[in-house]
């Protein structure tokens, strides 16, 4: 199987990287910060006029009808910006979603997939993300009670901001309670893979954006009259940190194409895209926090924003260790061997 990205798919996804750097800069996330404030309305509205949002919403509902290999690279990109808004969360995983809860009849889903499709955000209370990530700037949320989905409005839910290892995840426990009037439809299908997925392309991004400062600042700090950039051990830190980007990438690429499968092996092959892009981010943030010395663990360098970033997606949408059973759980079910262990066609 011949895996690459189309000429169509690299222009999106360059075009998004670029925006996505020149204005989700890191003084702009600090005066974030420092302002409290949870969205840039400016860059918001550039990605929503990109048509970023739609890109896998249905044609029928006025999105791009694209798939997930479509979006993987835009997911990349967001997490090399480390951007602060909740793009991936609402175009990857939610308004897909929506999409679905559409197509099996519920009522209120066309009306809440235009709405976010225009920008507004609806925030997902799935049962492997205990704590609701940007509740207080959603119109709505849709809460699991068991296999149920139900959809609250935001007055309709009690929130209390929870402390996060990053910041600008905004982290919410979210008191409701379920009726049968709030009721949306049954079963999340595909919504935890999905999230599982997306975070691992937004740690590749991440760490690859590690490995670029360190780079670069490597090359303008000297040491004993040299650039420390010249130097075996600092050379051999990044060169294995790179090394472990290369492997994971095409781990999450092959996860994306397979996903639609929905099968044990698919599924195996999330966890293992999460788990090499969540080692290879952690090896990344490791080396960039060595190269700049102990201030790299400071607020005051740009790279500490990636390695808490890094560090809070990690554990997001199941942790390594819960994304090790799936992997064991398809090596006891499935054969194994050179040609089956990676063959997605298994059930």
């Amino acid at each position: 199987m011949e895996f690459a990205f189309t000429e169509d798919q690299l222009a999106i996804n360059d075009a998004a990287r670029e925006m996505l750097v020149e204005t989700c800069t890191t003084t702009s996330m600090r005066a974030m910060l420092k302002d409290g404030r949870a969205i840039d309305q400016d860059r918001w509205r550039t990605i929503c006029e990109m048509g970023l949002l739609g890109m896998l919403a249905p044609e029928a509902a006025g999105g791009m009808g694209m798939e997930l290999t479509d979006f993987v690279g835009i997911a990349e990109a967001a997490g090399y910006a480390a951007l602060p808004e909740p793009l991936i969360e609402l175009a990857g995983i939610t308004i897909p979603l929506l999409a679905r809860l559409r197509s099996q009849g519920f009522a209120d889903a066309g009306d809440l997939l235009g709405s976010a499709l225009g920008g507004n955000f609806i925030a997902l209370g799935h049962p492997a993300a205990r704590l609701v990530a940007n509740a207080d700037s959603s119109v709505a949320l849709l809460l699991g009670d068991g296999d149920d989905l139900h959809l609250a409005e935001r007055i309709d839910v009690q929130l209390e901001r929870q402390e996060s290892f990053d910041p600008f995840r905004r982290l919410f426990a979210v008191q409701w309670s379920p009726s049968p009037t709030t009721r949306a439809g049954k079963g999340w299908g595909d919504v935890a893979d999905r999230g599982a997925l997306l975070a691992a392309a937004q740690m590749i991004g991440l760490a690859q954006r590690c490995i670029d400062i360190s780079v670069a600042y490597a090359k303008d700090r000297t040491q004993f009259g040299k650039p420390i950039g010249s130097y075996q051990a600092v050379k051999h830190l990044i060169a294995t940190a790179q090394v472990k980007i290369e492997f994971a990438r095409p781990v999450v690429h092959a996860a994306a194409a397979e996903l639609p499968l929905g099968t044990l092996a698919a599924r195996a092959r999330v966890a293992h895209a999460k788990i090499t892009a969540g080692a290879a981010a952690d090896c990344a943030a490791r080396a960039a926090v060595q190269v700049h010395g102990a201030m790299g663990m400071t607020w005051e360098v740009d790279v500490h924003l990636f390695l808490k970033r890094i560090t809070a997606l990690n554990q997001a949408w199941g942790t390594p260790h819960a994304h090790q059973r799936t992997v064991l759980e398809r090596a006891m079910a499935l054969p194994t061997g050179p040609e089956t262990t990676f063959a997605s066609a298994l059930g």
